[in-house]
C-alpha cells in the first residue's frame, strides 16, 4: 500500500502542536505520539465505518437467505440488530484493549461459509455452536502465544491461496445470488442468466450496481461500496413502483424474473428499536450429536483455520499501512489483539450474528489518518447507532448486495501477486486450493485439498523437510475428513 511507505518515517505526519501535558484521552491512546489528534481520529474511524457499513446489510441478507437441514431460517430484522450490535462492542473492545485503529465486524467468509456449506448440515443454533466454540480456541491461541507459532507452520503461498479462494467463492455466491449465473438441469452446471441470456430488470439492477461500485471503489471514493449499493436500491426502488415484481422464492406466486430475496419497497417505518432475540440463542453440542464427533471437528477446524488466517493476514497489513509494525513484523499489544478478535468469534456466535473479525476496509479510515483505537471507538459507536435502522437497512434487494460480495471477492484475489508461481510444487496446491472452494461451494474442501496436495508434492519430489509436521497431521485430518461416508457406513452410522 501506498499509505504505508509514506508512514514508515512518523516525520511525514504532522503532529499537532501542544500547548502543555497531553489530555487522560491523548495519553491513554497514545494519540500524540502517534502523530495524530483527536479530530483525526474521529475523521478517520468516521470514514472506516462509512467504507464497512456494507456488512450491516449483507450479513443479514447473506444468513437471512439460507434455511437450515431442519428448514428453520433467521430473521432479517434480528439480524441486523446482532450484527451492529456486535461489531460496535467488540471493535470499540479492541479500540481500549489494542488501542489500534482496527475495526471489526462479522466475516464475509466466515458467513458464506455457514450460510452455504455449514447449515446444509446443522441447524442455524448448531452452527452458530460451533462458531462459539472457534472463537474459544481462537482466545486460548492468542493468550498463549501458540496462533503466532501455528501461523508459521502454513507455507505463505498457501496462505494467500486460502484469500484468493474465499474471494473466488464470494464472487460466485454473488453471481449466482444475483440471477447472472443459474444452475442448469441439463448440460453444464451453469449457465449465464436464464437459458443462457439476461432478461431480468433484478439481475440489470445487480450489473449496474457492480459497475457504479466498481468505478466508485477504482476512483478510491470513501463508502463507494456502501455508496452503491445505496443507488442501485433506489434504481431498484424505481424500477419495482412500474413492473411490481414478485420473488424468486416466493412460495405461493414465484416469479422467475423476480427478486432473489425481497422486493425493494418503501418500508412503513424506518426507525425502529432493535430485536435482540438472537442473543443466546446457539447449541454448543448439538451438531456433535446431529453429523458425528468426526464432521463437527473439522467444521470447526475450518472455521479456526478461516477465522484464524484471514485476521492474521488483515491485521498485519492494516499495522503496516498505519505505520505502526516493528521490524520482526509485529505490531503494539499483538496479544491483546489476537485474545479481542477471538472474543469477536465468541461474541458473534453467541448472538447468531457468525463470527467478527479484522476487516480490511478498515484502511480506509488509516488512510484517513487514523492511528489509534480511539478511532476504532467511533467506529464501533457507529456500529451501534446501525441497530435503530433495520427496517430502512432492509430495502437493499439482494441484488445489490451480490453486486458488493463480487467486489469484495475481487480485492481479495489480488493477494495472488504474493504468490510465486514458477515453481510447480507451490503453483499446483495453489490452484487446487481456490479453485476447489468455488466449484464445490465448500472453503473446507479448499483448504483440504490444498495441504494434502502440497505435502505429498513435496515429499515426493524430495522437498519432504520442507513440510512442517503439522501441516502433516492437519492433512491426515483431511483425509479422514474427505472419506468420512465411507467410514461411517463402515462403522455403522
Amino acid at each position: 500500500m501506498k499509505m504505508a511507505d509514506n508512514d514508515q518515517g512518523r516525520d511525514t505526519t504532522t503532529a499537532p502542536e501542544s500547548t502543555g501535558s497531553p489530555g487522560l484521552l491523548d495519553r491513554f491512546f497514545e494519540i500524540t505520539s502517534r502523530g495524530s489528534s483527536i479530530k483525526q481520529e474521529i475523521r478517520g474511524g468516521i470514514v472506516a465505518f462509512v467504507a464497512m457499513a456494507y456488512i450491516v446489510v449483507l450479513n443479514p441478507l447473506i444468513l437471512g437467505g439460507s434455511q437450515d437441514v431442519a428448514g428453520g431460517s433467521l430473521d432479517f430484522a434480528q439480524l441486523t440488530a446482532v450484527t451492529g450490535l456486535i461489531a460496535g462492542v467488540i471493535t470499540i473492545l479492541f479500540g481500549v484493549v489494542a488501542k489500534l485503529p482496527f475495526a471489526l465486524a462479522a466475516g464475509l467468509g466466515m458467513n458464506s461459509f455457514l450460510a452455504v456449506s455449514v447449515v446444509q448440515e446443522v441447524t442455524w443454533a448448531e452452527a452458530m455452536g460451533l462458531v462459539v466454540i472457534n472463537g474459544v480456541i481462537i482466545v486460548v491461541l492468542g493468550a498463549t502465544g501458540i496462533r503466532t507459532a501455528i501461523f508459521n507452520a502454513v507455507p505463505h503461498a498457501l496462505k494467500v491461496a486460502i484469500t484468493v479462494g474465499i474471494g473466488l467463492f464470494i464472487a460466485f455466491i454473488g453471481f449466482v445470488n444475483s440471477g447472472f449465473v443459474t444452475r442448469t438441469p441439463e448440460g453444464p452446471p451453469v449457465q449465464l442468466g436464464q437459458n443462457g441470456s439476461i432478461a431480468s430488470l433484478p439481475t440489470a439492477v445487480f450489473l449496474f450496481a457492480l459497475i457504479l461500485i466498481g468505478i466508485l471503489v477504482a476512483r478510491k471514493v470513501p463508502g463507494g461500496i456502501l455508496i452503491g449499493m445505496v443507488v442501485a436500491t433506489i434504481v431498484a426502488m424505481v424500477i419495482q413502483a412500474f413492473a411490481k415484481l414478485g420473488t424468486v422464492g416466493d412460495p405461493v406466486n414465484p416469479d422467475p424474473v423476480g427478486w432473489n430475496l425481497s422486493a425493494p419497497e418503501i418500508p412503513s417505518q424506518i426507525l425502529a428499536l432493535p430485536d435482540f432475540s438472537l442473543i443466546g440463542a446457539f447449541d454448543l453440542v448439538g451438531s456433535f450429536e446431529r453429523i458425528g464427533v468426526l464432521a463437527a471437528t473439522m467444521l470447526v477446524f475450518t472455521l479456526v483455520f478461516t477465522n484464524f488466517f484471514d485476521a492474521m493476514g488483515t491485521m498485519t497489513g492494516l499495522a503496516r499501512s498505519a505505520g505502526l509494525q516493528t521490524s520482526d513484523g509485529m505490531f503494539p499489544r499483538i496479544r491483546g489483539a489476537f485474545v479481542v478478535e477471538g472474543l469477536g468469534a465468541v461474541a458473534g456466535g453467541g448472538a447468531s450474528a457468525s463470527s467478527n473479525t479484522v476487516f480490511v476496509d478498515a484502511a480506509a479510515g488509516i488512510a484517513e489518518g487514523a492511528r489509534t483505537g480511539l478511532a476504532a471507538c467511533v467506529t464501533g459507536g457507529l456500529f451501534l447507532v446501525s441497530m435503530f435502522f433495520a427496517p430502512l437497512i432492509g430495502v437493499i434487494p439482494m441484488e445489490a448486495g451480490a453486486a458488493a460480495l463480487v467486489v469484495v471477492g475481487a480485492m481479495m484475489v489480488t493477494q495472488i501477486r504474493e504468490i510465486d508461481m514458477s515453481d510447480f510444487r507451490t503453483s499446483l496446491p495453489v490452484f487446487l486450493t481456490m479453485v476447489t472452494m468455488p466449484l464445490t461451494y465448500s472453503i473446507a474442501n479448499g483448504i483440504g485439498v490444498g495441504f494434502i496436495s502440497w505435502a505429498l508434492i513435496h515429499a515426493m519430489s524430495k522437498r519432504g523437510r520442507d513440510v512442517h509436521w503439522l501441516l502433516w497431521v492437519v492433512s491426515a485430518g483431511f483425509v479422514l475428513y474427505f472419506v468420512r461416508g465411507p467410514i461411517s457406513a463402515m462403522l455403522g452410522g
